[in-house]
């Protein structure tokens, strides 16, 4: 599903759904550089300030093209993530804790997530019986089902970053593994 510069609003994915994708700006001229331009002028120069809003504004992009490609399934990237998760987990459950310690989420954000999944027919939510406070949530054989197919779209899609080939995807990986080292996402082994 790649598309050049100018990409429709809305795109079908090879399954058939249709997903709707915010219209490109198309400006004259690139804002970033010009705000980095601008930036010297008054501060001097700050090469992070255009690293930053740089990788903001590709945050907004993908997530606008991916949310685009699991609206038609009900879902969000949020919640399409929870139910990888979940299929990657040998019983296809998990506590709700430890979704949100692998989500690196709050667990107000994992409550939220699963509710809708519960709702949606997608996970299914039980005591966990080893952990009187605590609750498991267990894929559906239809989360399954969805989970499989918005892979594939978005496989299909590159993730939003069809602009790069494999060699270009690993070395966004490598330049931003520091950044979430220092920030303690996990421990470097």
């Amino acid at each position: 599903m790649r598309r050049d510069a100018h990409y429709p609003e809305t795109v079908k994915t090879r399954t058939g759904k249709v997903g709707r994708v915010s219209k490109p700006l198309s400006l004259a001229f690139d804002p970033i550089a010009r705000a980095d331009e601008l930036w010297k002028q008054r501060w001097g120069s700050v090469p992070s300030m255009a690293a930053i809003t740089s990788i903001m504004r590709a945050q907004q992009i993908l997530l606008a093209e991916v949310d685009a490609v699991v609206r038609p399934y009900g879902l969000t990237f949020a919640r399409y993530e929870a139910l990888v998760l979940l299929t990657f987990s040998k019983a296809g459950e998990l506590p709700m804790s430890k979704i949100g310690e692998r989500l690196m989420v709050h667990p107000t954000s994992v409550t939220n997530t699963v509710d809708r999944l519960v709702r949606s027919g997608l996970v299914d939510k039980r005591p966990n019986p080893n952990d009187g406070r605590g609750t498991l949530a267990s894929i559906t054989d239809k989360g399954r089902e969805v989970v499989e197919s918005a892979s594939r779209d978005l496989m299909a899609m590159d993730f939003g970053l069809g602009a790069y080939d494999a060699e270009g995807c690993s070395e966004i990986f490598d330049l931003l593994r520091p950044l979430r080292v220092a920030a303690n996402d996990f421990d470097e082994a």
